[in-house]
Parts: structure tokens; sequence; C-alpha cells
């Protein structure tokens, strides 16, 4: 799959300590979070599916059943706040979502010759309704007038 994707030993030092200890389901013991965690980055990074996760993470369904456990527990929402707070950095810059980022405008359906959008009220105004008022309920059945 090309190079592996991971987290240094620098960074390791920071996050390691802040990930839930694990332990083992039934008479298996639980693996490290190493990993784990180093396969949730590989899928944050690559966007793939999980069932495409390189073995070299651990079994996908293993990785993504810890990767649940820790969003619903709200692990990785307590690691990006003691992050942000040992590099002392503004946490409302975290995320971006979609109400900030603009889309070009073949993205969002529009022609490149279109410059005045008065033409669409005028048509909307003279076109037929897209309801008929004239069905109304009667008893159980529909009935039109």
């Amino acid at each position: 799959m090309g190079e592996r994707i991971g987290v240094s030993d620098d960074e390791w030092a920071l996050i390691g300590p802040l990930l839930p200890s694990e332990r083992g389901r039934g008479c298996r013991p639980a693996g490290d979070n190493r990993p784990y965690f180093e396969g949730m980055v590989w899928m944050a990074r690559t966007g793939a599916q999980w069932r495409h996760l390189p073995d070299e993470y651990g079994k996908w369904n293993s990785v993504f059943r810890r990767y649940r456990r820790w969003v619903v527990t709200g692990v990785f929402e307590a690691m990006l706040e003691t992050l942000a707070a040992v590099v002392q950095r503004d946490v409302s810059a975290d995320m971006i979502d979609s109400t900030v980022v603009r889309a070009h405008h073949c993205a969002v359906g529009l022609k490149k010759g279109i410059k005045n959008s008065r033409g669409s009220a005028v048509r909307e105004a003279a076109s037929q309704p897209s309801c008929t008022p004239a069905v109304t309920v009667r008893g159980d059945r529909y009935v039109s007038s």
C-alpha cells in the first residue's frame, strides 16, 4: 500500500497517555493502543473504507470498534482539548465545517454563463403551482372535487 502512515515517537509520547487503557475482552488481552491509533490516523488521512485498512494496523473490525468506543466516550474531544491547552491554542479554530468552506461554481451545479438571476423569479411566478389544493381528505380516502 505504500508508505506507512502513523505518528512519530515524540508525538506518541504526548498522545499515548491521553488514551484510555483497554481491558481484554474474554480470554484475550487487549492490544497496545498505538497500532489502533495509527490505524485510525491512516483512515483519516486516506479516506478509505474500514475494510481496506492494512493488516499492519490490526484487524479492521477491531480498530473500528475501538474507534467507535472512543468516539462515544469522548476520548477524542478530551484529547483535543488537552493538546490545545498544552500548546495554548485557541480551540475555536480547530474544526472547519461546510458553512465556512466555499465550493467552486461547478460543484454547485451553476452554469458558467449565467450572470442574471432575475430570470428565474419571472419563470417561477409564471409556472403552475406544484400542489393540488382541490384534493381533500374524506375518511380514509383522498377524493378530488
